[in-house]
């Protein structure tokens, strides 16, 4: 069974919830880091960053919500190591996987469908990375970049 992180703010509460249930009938384990209660005025930020060190330092998958996608995604990846990337559709969650082995999906709750964002997640999580040498060597790249800003 993979462990996956969910998190969202108020804007991704609800789909939160729906996200969490759902993949849990696909015998994910799920570990909700929040938001657990709806605060119209609570920050993305936070629970970003906390998953996205989660998710980097277990070497497993997150799923960050918010109304637009783009607060949790930009939040996730100030994180080293992290490739959050915001798909509003199937065709790009698979692409983020197996191009890019992006391992944060960031979904917007605003704009995309709540079936779609559950197709979107399964999707994004049943994707494998394709491991050709044109994606390592990009992958990479980005891996020399971080290290070089830590000194």
């Amino acid at each position: 069974m993979s462990l996956i992180y969910v998190g969202a703010d108020h804007r991704g509460f609800n789909l939160k919830k729906k996200i969490v249930e759902y993949l849990r009938g696909m015998d994910y384990e799920i570990k909700d880091l929040g938001a657990n209660i709806y605060d119209k005025d609570d920050d993305y930020n936070e629970i970003s960053v906390e998953l996205a060190e989660k998710v980097v330092r277990e070497n497993t998958k997150g799923i960050l919500l918010c109304g637009s996608g783009v607060g949790v995604c930009l939040a996730a990846n100030k994180v080293l190591g992290t490739r959050a990337a915001l798909c509003t559709s199937q065709k790009q969650a698979r692409l983020a996987r197996e191009d890019s082995d992006a391992n944060i999906l960031c979904l917007a709750t605003d704009l995309v469908s709540e079936e779609d964002n559950l197709e979107v997640a399964k999707t994004f999580l049943e994707t494998v990375f394709s491991s050709e040498e044109r994606f390592i060597r990009r992958i990479n790249k980005i891996k020399e970049y971080e290290k070089a800003k830590l000194g």
